[in-house]
Formats: structure tokens, C-alpha cells, sequence
């Protein structure tokens, strides 16, 4: 009997620890599931403080950056800018002669003009045609009369060499020492694309060489009549070869009359081979591509002394005619020039001249 209570007892008592046991458990469970929230929230809450921090200081570098480059900016534009050396325009012997400041009918950018028939040298339209000024580029139609009047031979080849670099204004060329081209073809690009080097190639290897060659384009014009004309050299580049525009009408009249300097100078583009090198040129005067125009024969001419400068032998309202322009303000002004005198005789009385006509004579 005894045992069996201790066997029943001993089980009872089981029972009553598991039981306890079980309500132990369900009343920590509760604590512990908090503890493990509290954990929980505490990982999270420090996430967050640490990703607004991270983003405060991301901030916080993104506003001294922003500053530093305001700073920078600030810096700048209070730093001294370098000043911009603006170099006036060099005036032209023209302007510092007052010549630009005569007026005409209509009112030419050039401040010389003179328009010529061919045929019977009658004046149909002049502005200070009397006034001696520089020709730039206008000397090389000199330069090509007196090689053409030379009878060289044209298919002589002719090498570019030092001599013939610009050392008055020092201007490019794209003609490079040691070229080789003919005397043809060095003719071509003078009188077409006015090139310098190749002009002065022609005066350089002429017979008795560059002063023999200037000599005769003086005795030239003396033969012509050109008596306020003068040449120091074959280019223009220099300033003392001068004219006046009574003296170029002659000149393109007489050089007129030569085939060779009629076809170069009204050529539209020339392609040469320079060693392994093609190079095109083109006209330095565009009228030529104009079909409007009939031009016989032409030269441009431009130093900052002499302004831009035009002479051309062209048909005009029926009438063989010899335009000059000398001293014009602004790259195309010339051209405008001549296309103007065009417009006007074409719109007139075929049979005008200067003296029916009021305030063309500027002296």
C-alpha cells in the first residue's frame, strides 16, 4: 500500500512540477518576445540614426562643395580679365589724305574712280582722279606686261627660293621654298590668284635679275606715258610702287592687247602640281564667275596703305570701257563699285559723259 501511494505520489508530483513548468513558461514567453522586440527596435533605431547621419554628413558635403564653387566663381570674376587689344585698322594714304570724304553721285566706297571708254578715251565718270596713291597688287599686271613683252620661254621651270619669301608685309604663301613650276604657270598664279612669291620668282630670274627687271617696269611706264607712275619692285607689297588712275587706264589698255594677260587674268581657277602636292587657286576677283559680266582683262590689288584696289577692261551697255578703283573701305566695296558704274550706264543715256553730269568731278 505504501508503494503504491509513493508510485502515485511520485506521479502526482510530476504532474504538479510539469504543470508548474508549463505556467512558467507561458508567463516568460511574453518578457522574452519583448526583450527580443526591444532588441530588435534598438538595431533598427540605430540604422536609422546611422542613415541620418550618413545622409546629414552627404549634406553637409554637398553644401561645402557648392560653397567652394561659389567661392571659385566669386574668385574669378573678380580676378583682372586680361584686356582685349583691339589694333585699329591701319588708315589708308587715301583716308589720311581726306580723299575719302569726297562725295559723289554714286557714292562709291572707293575714293578714287575713273571709268574710261577704251575707244574713244572719252571720261564717263571720275572721282579724284588726279590723286597719286599706292597700287598694291595692281604692279604685278606690270610685272606680267614686261615677261610677256620679254618672250621668254613659258615652259622654262623656275624654283621658289628664300629670295622670294615676303620680308615687307610677311605674308604667307602656299608656294613653299624649293617649288618648282614654269614660268607659265608662275605667270598663271601672279596675275590670277595674285601671288607674291610667284611674282617676284618671274622678276628674280629675268635677265639681269631683280634690278634690271624693276628698271624696265619703270621705262615701261615712261614709255606708256604713266608719268605719276613708279615701281620699286614686282609684287606691290610695297607702299612707293604708286599710280594714278589716268595711268592705269593706260596700263590695262596696252596689256589689254595681249592675249596671254587677258586669258591668266580672267582665268576662273588653276590646279598646279607642287612636288606631290596638288594645290587649287582661284580668282581673287569673283566678278569673272558673275556671267553678267563681260570681263576682257583684270587685277585686285589690297596693302592697308593702298586699300583694296580694282582695275578691269570689261563690255558695259555697248561700250568697250576701263574701270579703276582705288582706295576702297571694305573687302567687297570694290566690286560694288564697279557694279554700280555698270547699273548706272546701263540705266542712262549710252552717249553720257562726265560733263553731263553734276558733282562727279572730285579733282
Amino acid at each position: 500500500m505504501t508503494n503504491f501511494l509513493q508510485l502515485t505520489l511520485g506521479k502526482q508530483s510530476r504532474r504538479v512540477i510539469c504543470l508548474l513548468g508549463l505556467f512558467v513558461s507561458l508567463a516568460l514567453a511574453p518578457l522574452t518576445f519583448s526583450q527580443a522586440a526591444t532588441s530588435k527596435g534598438r538595431v533598427a533605431k540605430t540604422y536609422v540614426v546611422k542613415a541620418k547621419a550618413a545622409k546629414t554628413a552627404k549634406a553637409k558635403k554637398t553644401v561645402a562643395q557648392t560653397k567652394r564653387r561659389a567661392v571659385v566663381a566669386s574668385a574669378r570674376k573678380k580676378a583682372p580679365q586680361r584686356a582685349r587689344v583691339v589694333v585699329a585698322a591701319k588708315p589708308s594714304f587715301g583716308q589720311m589724305a581726306g580723299l575719302h570724304a569726297t562725295s559723289d553721285v554714286l557714292n562709291l566706297k572707293s575714293s578714287v574712280a575713273l571709268v574710261v571708254d577704251q575707244q574713244t578715251n572719252e571720261v564717263l565718270y571720275s572721282k579724284n582722279d588726279k590723286a597719286v596713291l599706292p597700287i598694291a597688287s595692281l604692279t604685278k599686271l606690270m610685272t606680267g606686261l614686261v615677261i610677256s613683252e620679254s618672250r621668254l620661254p613659258m615652259d622654262e621651270v623656275i624654283s621658289i627660293t628664300s629670295e622670294d619669301v615676303d620680308t615687307e608685309k610677311g605674308s604667307s604663301s602656299r608656294l613653299r621654298v624649293g617649288s618648282s613650276l614654269t614660268r607659265g604657270e608662275l605667270m598663271h598664279l601672279a596675275l590670277m590668284s595674285s601671288e607674291n612669291r610667284a611674282a617676284h620668282a618671274l622678276a628674280r630670274t629675268a635677265p639681269g635679275g631683280m634690278a634690271t627687271f624693276v628698271a624696265q617696269m619703270n621705262a615701261k611706264a615712261r614709255a606708256l606715258g604713266m608719268t605719276n607712275t613708279v615701281y620699286v619692285e614686282p609684287t606691290g607689297l610695297s607702299s612707293s610702287n604708286r599710280s594714278s588712275a589716268h595711268d592705269l587706264v593706260k596700263l590695262v589698255d596696252v596689256a589689254h592687247r595681249h592675249p596671254l594677260l587677258r586669258d591668266l587674268s580672267t582665268s576662273q581657277g588653276y590646279e598646279v602640281e607642287v612636288g606631290n602636292r596638288m594645290l587649287q587657286f582661284n580668282n581673287t576677283n569673283r566678278l569673272v564667275k558673275n556671267p553678267t559680266w563681260d570681263i576682257g582683262l583684270q587685277k585686285t590689288g589690297y596693302i592697308s596703305e593702298a586699300g583694296r584696289c580694282l582695275v578691269m577692261q570689261a563690255s558695259v551697255a555697248g561700250r568697250k570701257l576701263i574701270m579703276v578703283f582705288l582706295d576702297s573701305a571694305g573687302k567687297l566695296s570694290r566690286l560694288g563699285d564697279a557694279e554700280r558704274v555698270r547699273h548706272w550706264l546701263e540705266s542712262t543715256d549710252q552717249a553720257v559723259s562726265v560733263k553731263g553730269v553734276t558733282g562727279m568731278n572730285g579733282g
